[in-house]
Order: structure tokens, then C-alpha cells, then sequence
């Protein structure tokens, strides 16, 4: 299945069927006198799930007639995307199960059983695996993809719509890459309306699978290394999510878990914002100088991060 950049009419009817699942998430100046750039901060980390992957979960849904809604809905996550769908389930009274890798925060499992979510964890690859198949055997189900699926692109591209509209001379939007649909999301949205800004997806070492495909101009592997920057990492990207990158995105950028604990910090000590490592990770490369100079929007694409991580860090440790 080849899946196609969204149009901006397609972007304009999700951002109408997501609004009353959303909150239209504020575009604040990062409080850093001495920041190598202007950089704002896109706060998706105050969805009401903790993450921009509520768009995505409540597009999907909105295009599914109630019978099919009936069986159930199914997806694969870390946990950001899982607690999306099991949100919008449980709104709309109907069973949603997730498969997770054996990887996941606890915190994350917590939330997702909370919203009533039948939680499955596999190994990672079992995981990824479904993530290729778009099934899980045993279970029922619509299954719903969190990033290779043009209505969660769509749905994504709602924030590049929003960060236009509240910053027109923006230069370059820092993008967290998990699968890519964010990033391509927002490169759809800017290319309709300002293709002179520059999309970065960002990458962090040790899960940096885009930089090495972008390279290779084909998807390739790499030895993927977990660290507490959960939500985005991966061995590979998928082939449709290269094509669109290759398409839509001026290049990736990756920076360190390290420098990312600090921009966790940084978030938090200078504009009291609560960020999970994938959230920090475009900040990081912002505050890095390596975007650049301009004006600059970064995506904090989510604040689910395990409290005991988040004390490490405040307290100058890498968790």
C-alpha cells in the first residue's frame, strides 16, 4: 500500500473532525536568553493524553462507521499512540486492545489500563512485526497504524497548519522522529503553504534509522540501542515513511541522550514544561545550534515520562 502526502484539504477536514477531541496547543517562546536561535516551543505535551497522537487516534476513528467501531479498534505502541486510541475508544464506549513492545515505560502501561486498554506486550521485533502485518492473530479489530496511514498523516499535518498560523516567518520546524508521520505531516502542511521553511526530523543517537536510510536512499538498519528516550528509536524505517521523508523533509538531524536529559531540564527549570525524552529530543538539536539560526519551532511532542526518570534528571543524571 503506497501512502500519499495529504492535501491541504484533507488536512483542513481533520483539523474540523479532531476538534472537539483536542486541545489547539499554544506556540511559546523557549525562555533562554542566550539560545543559539529564537526558538518556540509547539507544546503537544498538553493534549489531553499527553501527546499529539490524540490527532491522529481521533482522525482515524471519525472515518470509521459505527459498525466497524463496534468490533473494536486495535494499534502498536510504546505507549503514546496506545493511550491515544484507548482515549478515543473509551469515549466512544468500545473495546481497544495494544500491543506493546516489552520495552515500554510502566508509566505508559499504567495510563493505557486506566483508560481501559487490554494491554498485550511481545518482544520488539513480535512488535514491529505487527506494525508490518497491521494485525495481531486472536485479536478483533480495525487496526490502526500510528504513523504509515494517510488519514494519521492528515491528522499530524493539523500541526503544521496551527504553527503556520501562529508564527508565518518561522524558518525551520524541528520535528521528533517515531515513525515518521508526524514529520511528514507537518512537511505536507508546510510545503502547501510555506515550502521556503525547512522540516528537520530529529533523530537520537543509538536509534537513528532515518539518517542512515536518507543516506543510503533505501531503508537500512541499524543496531538500535534503547535509552530513556522512548518514544521514537527504531532498527529501520518503513519504506512509505522513507519516500514521503525523502519527498517532504530538508534532511534529519540527530543529537544525544545526554544533551536531551538537558533539554528535559531546560524545559522544565526555564519554562516549567514537562516533557518525555522524545518531547526534549528537537530542543536539544535547536539549543545544539544545528538548525541553524532563525526562528525555529519545536515540536514537544509529549510529557509522558516516568516520574523517577524526570527526578534523575532534574537532578543533573541521565535516568
Amino acid at each position: 500500500m503506497v501512502v500519499a502526502p495529504p492535501g491541504l484539504d484533507r488536512m483542513r477536514l481533520a483539523r474540523e473532525a479532531i476538534g472537539p477531541s483536542i486541545v489547539r496547543t499554544p506556540l511559546l517562546p523557549l525562555n533562554v536568553l542566550d539560545a543559539p536561535a529564537s526558538i518556540y516551543l509547539k507544546l503537544e505535551n498538553l493534549q489531553p493524553i499527553g501527546s499529539f497522537k490524540i490527532r491522529a487516534a481521533a482522525f482515524a476513528m471519525a472515518q470509521m462507521p459505527r459498525t466497524e467501531l463496534d468490533r473494536g479498534v486495535l494499534t502498536a505502541s510504546a505507549g503514546n499512540m496506545g493511550q491515544a486510541v484507548a482515549w478515543e475508544a473509551r469515549r466512544l464506549a468500545i473495546p481497544c486492545t495494544v500491543i506493546v513492545p516489552d520495552t515500554a515505560p510502566q508509566r505508559k502501561l499504567d495510563a493505557m489500563r486506566q483508560l481501559g486498554a487490554r494491554i498485550i506486550p511481545v518482544s520488539f521485533d513480535e512488535w514491529w512485526a505487527t506494525l508490518i502485518e497491521r494485525a495481531y492473530t486472536g485479536i478483533e479489530g480495525k487496526f490502526i497504524h500510528p504513523f504509515d496511514d494517510e488519514d494519521v498523516i492528515a491528522a499530524d499535518g493539523t500541526i503544521g497548519l496551527e504553527i503556520l498560523e501562529d508564527l508565518p516567518d518561522v524558518e525551520v520546524i524541528l520535528v521528533p522522529w517515531g515513525g515518521g508521520g508526524l514529520s511528514t505531516g507537518i512537511g505536507s502542511a508546510v510545503r502547501a503553504l510555506k515550502p521556503e521553511c525547512r522540516v528537520f526530523a530529529v533523530e537520537v543517537e543509538g536509534a537513528a534509522p532515518l539518517v542512515s536510510s536518507l543516506a543510503a536512499g533505501t531503508p537500512v538498519s541499524v543496531d538500535y540501542r534503547p535509552s530513556f528516550v522512548d518514544g521514537i528509536g527504531s532498527k529501520t524505517v518503513f519504506p512509505n515513511m522513507l519516500s514521503l521523508a525523502g519527498e517532504l523533509l530538508a534532511g534529519a538531524l540527530t543529537t544525544t541522550a545526554d544533551d536531551t536529559a538537558r533539554a528535559v531540564q531546560t524545559l522544565m527549570v526555564r519554562n516549567r514544561i514537562v516533557a518525555e525524552g522524545a518531547g526534549a529530543a528537537a530542543v536539544a538539536v535547536a539549543l545544539s545550534g544545528r538548525a541553524g539560526a532563525g526562528r525555529i519551532a519545536c515540536i514537544v511532542s509529549g510529557g509522558n515520562i516516568d516520574a523517577h526518570k524526570l527526578a534523575k534528571i532534574l537532578d543533573g543524571e541521565q535516568p
